[in-house]
């Protein structure tokens, strides 16, 4: 059984406890250690091959908003971290429709 749901809204899934005590780290700390930064979305990712597909789709959100968007929070760790995790959400797509 796939564990893909994009159904549920992003309003909802970014409520998650364990989500929110990250998010809350990370505020005002990219531009002054953005590897650190990366390593706790990491480490709240784990092993990016069997983390949870909502933790994919929270990450994919974050680094793709406002701020990483417009390129005021820029990082190589950022660019390889949404790199891998977009890769596996599509290896993960295509999977589930075999």
């Amino acid at each position: 059984m796939s564990d893909i749901d994009d159904k549920t809204p992003m309003k909802e899934l970014v409520k998650d406890p364990e989500w929110q005590e990250v998010r809350k780290k990370l505020v005002g700390q990219w531009n002054l250690r953005p590897e650190w930064c990366c390593k706790q979305l990491r480490d709240y990712l784990g092993n990016i091959s069997k983390t949870p597909y909502k933790k994919l789709r929270i990450i994919n959100n974050y680094l793709t908003g406002t701020g990483f968007r417009t390129g005021k929070i820029n990082h190589p760790c950022i660019f390889k971290l949404r790199g891998e995790v977009s890769a596996e959400r599509k290896k993960r797509k295509m999977r589930s429709k075999k």
